[in-house]
């Protein structure tokens, strides 16, 4: 008999005999001293993991030829839909050969220049560009800037036809919204509050929404003020209508899938009113509200229907009990927004259309009607199952492109590109492809539906190579939170896994958005053990589909898309064969205490109700770890400068996982870390180096052969 193979040598990790009392409940804690960067037991500790995580994955095969296909499949690059601005087009691309998308302006005459790009600015490519929006004449940008992944923007404005600086920079514009005024000399913005306005670390809670003028100091700006503006929320919201006479403020407590609606009617020339309430938390719906062209309050909202439907009222009625329904819910999709469409050699809104956006089973879907009573006028060709990275018509200082869409557009084997609608010849053509010419691996990709454990009807899209049907390493992924779909778009890591022989599956899982609000509120809060069961659902019918098989399923997931796999690893540790695990949830007991976790109570419950505690702790991957268990091999993934998930949570679900398995070298436990980068955008060169480990480990432990 062959000896089993050997336990891996994992840094040593002192395991506290910490027990607390929450809410009746003896909750072990462990490793509560990884929470602290700084400590240097976490920096030794840190320090031995990066040596033996880097050792194990150099060492994986493959990995050059993995590396060459994720570059590869990288280098279509990207380009968005284009913004119009008074015969400007603003848009972005992202050539094979470089590390972010850049921001373009394409002029009247059809010349295209460079306005902004991020390695330009910064050749480390640490720099990314957040967010940006023209002013109305599309003569001054303002755009908004961070660096190694923190996230903390600052707004700078430039003059378009020049590229010079006019104003900024401001700093504390994290997730901020900008809206211009007419002329482009004012915009109404979101900022943080200075330190020392609120308690210590508290910034990040507190936000205001300010009127600034072009060319003036920030400290003059005027704040905008209204009842119960600035009392619980957290995340604000700003638009002005075209002609400058109507200002809307949306804002959230966190992440919670309500809205407070607040509008003003502005005077030319005058300080900013006081602003009127439209919606509160109290009314508990959802509501994006603008005004249009023809001068109504359109209103994309739950309000009776949790797939969203399209209501208008005058703004100077703009209450509920005001709402006049224009387009009502369809029960098998979701409107996830509108856009107006004036058709070519006509001026008056009478004559209008509405472009909506909806989305069926995650697939996209486009649809015309009426603008003024909302009558439909039929359907925009799409060219398959696939999603909208945009969607933009011209306004109203552009006719000479008036009766066109512009439509952002992927599927799971399309790189982004824009699509063009024509409303006369009522035909989609590709307007723009991806820049880069790549070679997407023969596939067979299809939509199927599997009953998760309470009989509901869950669907996932899945990808595998073109030939006949067999069981093959497959690498399944999902996210089932917030009320955000994931939806079909191509995606590099994906089709990688399936050049090399392997399966893929995206899950629609509950929590998400893809069937509407029910859907979200079926996957959140107490009912969040639906998300994971749907997971293990779909696990099980690809094995019984002869998809695959438990030693060849692998899971991924990163953020809340991370506490799912943690949850999935610990409930199940014999469905899975390798996991990754990415900027992940993982300590549900206390993860109010750490970054933005307080902002998202609404959606997994506090741990101060003891109800509440209940549900976290039912599920919390981290207390869920049990010695003589064997675990799936896990590589977790993280990232030093993350300001939205603390590393901590990896940090001691790595601890507790190696002390606990009883798996041998075969099935590791890893943790794979990276500074000055975080949550979100990140540059291609380190999309690549990520993707490499992440897939070598994976194949390397479900039998997926790269070489």
């Amino acid at each position: 008999m062959r000896p089993a193979p050997p336990r891996p040598c994992y840094p040593e990790a002192e395991r506290l005999d910490l027990v607390e009392n929450v809410h009746g409940h003896a909750v072990a804690d462990p490793y509560r001293w990884l929470e602290e960067p700084d400590d240097p037991r976490t920096r030794s500790w840190s320090a031995a993991q990066d040596e033996l995580a880097r050792g194990h994955l150099d060492g994986l095969p493959g990995r050059d030829r993995l590396a060459d296909t994720v570059r590869q499949l990288l280098a279509s690059g990207s380009v968005s839909a284009p913004l119009w601005r008074a015969g400007r087009a603003f848009f972005t691309r992202r050539r094979p050969d470089q590390e972010h998308a850049v921001l373009h302006v394409r002029e009247p005459d059809g010349t295209e220049r460079v306005l902004l790009n991020p390695t330009g600015i910064d050749p480390s490519g640490l720099t990314t560009l957040d967010a940006w929006v023209p002013d109305l004449e599309g003569r001054r940008l303002a755009y908004q800037l961070s660096v190694g992944g923190d996230e903390n923007s600052v707004l700078h404005v430039l003059d378009v036809a020049t590229g010079d600086a006019v104003d900024g920079p401001i700093d504390r514009c994290r997730y901020s919204d900008v809206a211009w005024l007419p002329g482009g000399e004012e915009l109404f913005y979101v900022r943080k509050v200075a330190p020392g306005e609120v308690g210590p670390g508290e910034e990040d809670f507190h936000r205001r929404v300010w009127r600034h003028r072009i060319g003036t100091a920030d400290e003059d700006d005027e704040l905008v003020v209204g009842p119960g503006l600035y009392c619980d929320h957290t995340y604000y919201g700003v638009r002005v209508s075209r002609d400058g006479r109507w200002l809307l403020v949306s804002a959230n407590v966190g992440t919670a899938r309500r809205d407070s609606l607040w509008i003003a009617e502005l005077t030319p020339g005058g300080s900013t009113p006081e602003l009127t309430p439209i919606l509160t938390q109290a009314d508990d719906v959802r509501a994006a509200a603008w005004v249009d062209r023809d001068g109504r309050l359109y209103l994309h909202t739950t309000d009776g229907a949790p797939r969203f439907r399209l209501c208008v009222t005058d703004p100077r009625t703009p209450q509920r009990e005001h709402w006049r329904e224009l387009v009502a819910e369809d029960p098998d999709s979701v409107l996830d927004g509108a856009r107006w469409l004036q058709p070519a050699g006509t001026t008056e809104p009478a004559d209008a259309l509405l472009v909506l956006a909806r989305s069926r089973h995650a697939v996209a879907e486009l649809a015309l009607h009426t603008a003024t009573d909302g009558t439909p006028r039929g359907t925009v060709p799409l060219p398959g199952t696939g999603s909208l990275t945009g969607l933009s018509t011209a306004d109203l200082a552009t006719p000479g492109e008036w009766g066109k869409v512009w439509i952002g557009w992927t599927d799971l084997i399309t790189p982004p590109q824009v699509l063009r609608f024509d409303l006369t010849a009522m035909e989609t053509v590709l307007e723009t492809a991806a820049p880069g010419a790549v070679v997407v691996p023969p596939t067979h990709s299809e939509q199927r539906e599997f009953t998760s454990a309470d009989g509901t009807t869950v669907r996932m899209f899945v990808v595998t190579p073109s030939g006949p049907p067999q069981a093959r390493p497959t690498l399944v992924t999902g996210y089932g939170g917030f009320g955000i779909a994931r939806e079909p778009a191509y995606t590099p890591s994906a089709l990688a896994w399936v050049a090399a022989g392997g399966s893929y599956a995206l899950v629609s899982l509950r929590g998400g958005g893809e069937e509407g609000e029910e859907w979200h509120l079926a996957g959140n809060r107490g009912n969040k053990q639906n998300v994971f069961d749907d997971l293990h659902a779909a696990a099980e019918s690809l094995i019984a589909s002869g998809t695959t098989t438990a030693d060849q399923l692998a899971i991924i997931g990163g953020s809340n898309g991370g506490l799912l796999v943690g949850a999935a690893l610990t409930q199940r540790p014999s469905l899975y064969r390798a996991v990754v695990c990415s900027a992940p949830l993982l300590d549900m007991v206390r993860y109010e205490e750490f970054s933005l976790g307080r902002t998202w109570n609404d959606e997994y419950g506090t741990a101060a109700d003891p109800t509440e505690f209940g549900w976290l702790l039912s599920y919390s991957p981290y207390h869920h770890v049990h010695t003589g268990t064997e675990y799936p091999a896990v590589l977790f993934t993280v990232f030093d400068s993350d300001t939205r998930v603390d590393p901590l949570h990896a940090r001691k679900m790595c601890a507790a996982l190696q002390h606990a398995t009883s798996g041998d070298i075969t099935r590791p436990i890893l943790l794979r870390r990276e500074t000055d980068v975080g949550h979100g955008t990140r540059s291609v060169s380190r999309t690549v180096a990520l993707t490499v480990d992440q897939l070598a480990f994976l194949a390397a432990h479900t039998g997926l052969e790269l070489v």
